[in-house]
């Protein structure tokens, strides 16, 4: 029997800088009724997840990680489109035994509202108390999605970062180049990492939504991190480099809060 969830849906840590690091995608918890119908195992249903995006969220003093998985519900997508009901939703995974009850649903799309519904607050605190903020919104990717020996995705449409900036407006401009010179300027290992814009990735719905919601005041980057620190088949980090990224995205913050002082 699925076991019941302890964990809250989220946890939030407040700071006093007006930066907020988030992992929408880090959580695998489920709840005992979505967990007892989903077809996948959790080893597949980990590959889809974006690993290690809680520990990269400490670079902040605000920090936002969900622990619920997407499969669940996906924060990252609009609400028509939050839960993944046929394979076409989720990369072509057979996701349930038996179709999901509206109730079902329901319950999942209350926990989309009320997640929405707590950090509209949240930056509205953080917009009263600064005038402006940033927010990194952290991911990762799958690139070797023809199999754990199959050849890597073509790295010229597939950066070790990808910083997409599709909702954001121009005026955030000087910001964002200052982000990405900083990261490739980062010393990562002995080389510099492949950090470029909006290649395979512009932002998800959270970066939308939040500049929607606070168009004069929020920068979402969204950072979606190729997973070329882990095995993404059977999920081994390499610790090193997973802790190297953490300190490149961390030697960009100082930057950035510059940028948003000037801005």
């Amino acid at each position: 029997m699925t076991q019941p969830i302890t964990r809250p849906f989220w946890t939030f840590t407040q700071g006093d800088q007006p930066l907020v690091a988030v992992a929408l995608h880090d959580g695998h918890d489920l709840r005992p009724e979505v967990a007892n119908l989903l077809a996948m195992d959790r080893h597949q249903r980990k590959r889809e997840e974006d690993p290690f995006t809680a520990i990269w969220t400490h670079i902040a003093d605000t920090r936002l990680v969900v622990q619920r998985s997407r499969f669940e519900v996906d924060l990252n997508r609009p609400r028509e489109n939050a839960i993944y009901l046929q394979p076409q939703d989720a990369w072509g995974l057979d996701l349930w035994r038996s179709p999901p009850s509206a109730q079902l649903v329901a319950r999942s799309l209350a926990a989309y509202d009320a997640f929405y519904g707590k950090i509209e607050p949240v930056f509205a605190d953080l917009e009263r108390r600064f005038g402006c903020f940033v927010v990194y919104d952290l991911h990762t990717y799958n690139h070797l999605r023809g199999g754990f020996d199959a050849p890597p995705a073509d790295q010229q449409h597939n950066p070790e970062i990808n910083l997409g900036t599709g909702s954001l407006s121009c005026d955030w401009d000087p910001l964002v180049e200052r982000f990405i010179t900083d990261l490739r300027a980062f010393n990562f290992l002995g080389r510099q990492l492949d950090v470029r814009e909006n290649v395979q990735f512009r932002g998800g719905h959270f970066s939308r939504w939040v500049h929607q919601q606070f168009p004069n005041s929020a920068c979402v980057l969204a950072i979606e991190v190729k997973k070329f620190f882990m095995d993404e088949w059977s999920h081994k980090p390499d610790r090193i480099q997973v802790n190297a990224i953490r300190e490149a995205l961390h030697s960009t913050v100082p930057g950035v809060l510059e940028c948003l002082r000037q801005c």
